[in-house]
């Protein structure tokens, strides 16, 4: 029978639960970040102008590619780092 407070998981066997190690808030962060800049990226090409060699041809459009040009980076940075952490929290909860 599984003592109080503990989960059926561990009532079986006793193992130490793996702390918040901010996984989860990198994902959701990465992938939001990576998401804001893909949205302004879209937004510049289809209703703010566009850009060429020479840069965003309007004002808005400046603003959407200095987003894309911050967020992207970045968001990809966070979001690499949330799916390394996660892959090695699965691997060693396996082990």
């Amino acid at each position: 029978m599984a003592q109080k407070g503990t989960s059926q998981y561990e009532a079986g066997v006793k193992r130490k639960s793996m702390p918040d190690d901010g996984t989860r808030q990198l994902l959701q962060w990465g992938s939001s970040i990576v998401g804001t800049g893909v949205v302004a990226g879209i937004l510049l090409e289809t209703v703010l102008g566009g850009f060429s060699r020479t840069g965003a041809s309007t004002n808005a459009g400046w603003f959407a590619l200095i987003v894309v040009l911050g967020c992207v980076p970045f968001g990809g940075m966070l979001l690499t780092l949330g799916v390394a952490k996660w892959l090695r929290n699965r691997r060693l909860g396996r082990g």
